[in-house]
């Protein structure tokens, strides 16, 4: 008897969250880039109320949601009862993982 593609990805899935589990209380330190820029010393001590700096990055595009540094998802600004939110459009599997 043999098993499809779809089950068992999904049973390697569901053991490698069986794994997680003991580490489900464990905070994780999470951010979320919106943009990058390079500024020398003398902009940087420039910088005050009301600066602008622009970024690498276009406006409405996607931004890196990183844990403790690794990019594991990209997502979007939402806004949810008049507060900043994320929406995820991505999730990225890091390199490595094995969950591939």
């Amino acid at each position: 008897m043999s098993s499809s593609p779809t089950s068992s990805s999904s049973s390697d899935a569901d053991l490698g969250l069986e794994a997680l589990a003991p580490m489900a209380d464990v905070v994780c330190g999470v951010d979320f880039i919106i943009g990058t820029s390079q500024m020398t010393v003398s902009e940087c001590l420039q910088l005050g109320r009301h600066s602008v700096v622009r970024l690498s990055q276009t406006a409405g595009s996607d931004f890196d949601v990183r844990v403790h540094g690794v990019s594991i998802a990209h997502g979007e600004v939402a806004v949810v009862d008049d507060m900043a939110a994320v929406r995820i459009s991505r999730l990225t599997v890091p390199s490595g993982v094995g969950w591939e």
